[in-house]
């Protein structure tokens, strides 16, 4: 059967028997219909069923009428032809499904168009993937069935949700027990979370010690970073697993006892599923494309929403348009991929100005709606920021869970070793063990593989310092 003729026995077998709209409905939308005349009809029975009206060739004629899309003499004959060549109504699913396969057939044929004329307009290539993603996705579950769930579905969807509780797998731990039970268990699935403070409170340091602390459990992260270089991320990490401070690490000679300590801790943290971008900038479609690459994810960090670009699109909107773009986005993100992502914020000096410095809720006034699309917000404050008489090398971090959109709100502190880079509750014990070649996973290497790769990929670095000291 055509897809013609099938639209027009789904819209006659109606004609014949009103009762066949119900399955019609659940199956099919208006735009489904090829052919203007019969998705025009559709709308208008369907309006005429949610007004509680009788639906048959009269009736439909006078909503015909009403919607001036009545052509005298014609009309009436179509419809009667509809019922005419209409074999059954008892086979109205399957007319139906004919019509809803040749709408997703068209819809692939739409996208397919896209790309092709976008690329013949020289556009960026990742941003077409990622749009044509988008849209086969949508295309995919873009049918009535997906609009609703029963009442049945949607409890079924809570005793799930419970049974995941039940094994751990409907949230992700951040690793510290105490924030962990004020968030009432960890950051839920699908869940966006502010990790936002003044520069200099430490977000990124918590942020990569949650991010580790993840993976330590055998669960793969992101950690977006458009403010710090990857060797900066990971002087951080071995800093805190070798006690040797960053700086040190990344600007001066190590002892030989030291080099030990780190060859030791670089074993540690190259053994964790953490992946760091390449790239220093990114908008929240270029985050999704990382974020396929990244099998069994569990969890995204961005650091920091201030660095992340608008899409661009033949407009230039003002700050809090593009932050709230921006916030969306990256709801929808957590929302596509069901994983928690937590976004880095940096606050703008009123907490400074106020005579309690504490960051508040309202401190986030002017990041578009990033408050609002938040499940969870937490501040990091530390009074010696703001009291040199306090400094130390161990600085008690405040860490504050303002909003908490799925349970109770409330604070604990942390102590922050800043030459280590380390965060903790209590008493922290290093993880570095010595990672021995045969104890490595099937896509780690040793240190003397890592070696070759580099000579291999810098043929010419060390020769052409050697030749310059021989001349």
């Amino acid at each position: 059967m055509k897809v013609l003729e099938a639209e027009q026995a789904v819209l006659g077998s109606i004609l014949i028997d009103s009762r066949c709209l119900e399955a019609v409905a659940r199956l099919l939308r208006p735009q489904d219909f090829a052919l203007e005349l019969n998705r025009a009809l559709y709308q208008i029975i369907l309006a005429m069923d949610r007004a509680e009206q009788r639906i048959d060739p009269v009736t439909v004629l006078e909503g015909m009428k009403r919607a001036g899309c009545y052509v005298e003499n014609e009309s009436r004959g179509y419809l009667f032809q509809l019922m005419d060549i209409t074999p059954t109504a008892a086979n109205v699913e399957t007319y139906a499904k004919i019509v809803r396969d040749e709408a997703l057939s068209r819809g692939a044929a739409g996208v397919a168009e896209y790309i092709t004329s976008e690329l013949a307009g020289h556009a960026m290539v990742h941003d077409v993937l990622m749009e044509s993603i988008r849209r086969l996705e949508e295309l995919q579950k873009d049918g009535v069935n997906e609009d609703l769930l029963s009442p049945d579905e949607a409890m079924l969807a809570l005793y799930q949700h419970r049974e995941r509780i039940g094994d751990g797998s409907a949230f992700v731990r951040t690793g510290y027990q105490d924030l962990d039970q004020r968030l009432g268990g960890g950051m839920l699935n699908s869940g966006m979370y502010i990790l936002a403070a003044r520069p200099g409170m430490g977000k990124t340091t918590l942020a990569i010690n949650i991010a580790d602390r993840v993976a330590r459990s055998g669960k793969n992260v992101l950690f977006v970073t458009l403010e710090m270089e990857p060797e900066q991320i990971n002087a951080k990490r071995i800093a805190r697993e070798s006690s040797i401070p960053a700086d040190r690490i990344l600007m001066g000679g190590l002892t030989e006892e030291e080099e030990s300590a780190f060859s030791e801790a670089a074993d540690v943290i190259r053994a964790l599923p953490v992946y760091i971008n390449r790239r220093d900038t990114a908008t929240v479609s270029q985050v999704e494309q990382m974020a396929r690459q990244v099998k069994g994810l569990a969890l995204i960090v961005i650091d920091y929403i201030g660095k992340l670009l608008p899409e661009l699109r033949g407009r230039s909107p003002g700050r809090v348009e593009y932050m709230t773009e921006i916030s969306g986005g990256i709801k929808d993100l957590a929302r596509r991929f069901r994983v928690p992502v937590l976004v880095l914020c940096q606050l703008n000096r009123a907490p400074s100005s106020r005579q309690d410095p504490r960051p508040v809720l309202t401190d986030l006034r002017d990041t578009g709606a990033l408050e609002q699309d938040a499940d969870g917000v937490i501040f990091l404050y530390r009074q010696d920021y703001y009291d040199e008489t306090r400094k130390g090398k161990i600085s008690d971090l405040n860490v504050n869970l303002a909003k908490n959109r799925h349970g109770a709100t409330g604070d604990c502190t942390m102590a922050f070793d800043m030459v280590a880079s380390k965060m903790t509750t209590s008493q922290y014990r290093p993880i570095v063990q010595k990672k021995e070649p045969e104890r490595l996973g099937p896509t780690q290497m040793t240190f003397e593989e890592l070696q070759a790769k580099w000579d291999k990929d810098n043929p010419f670095t060390d020769k052409e310092e050697h030749h310059d000291t021989d001349r």
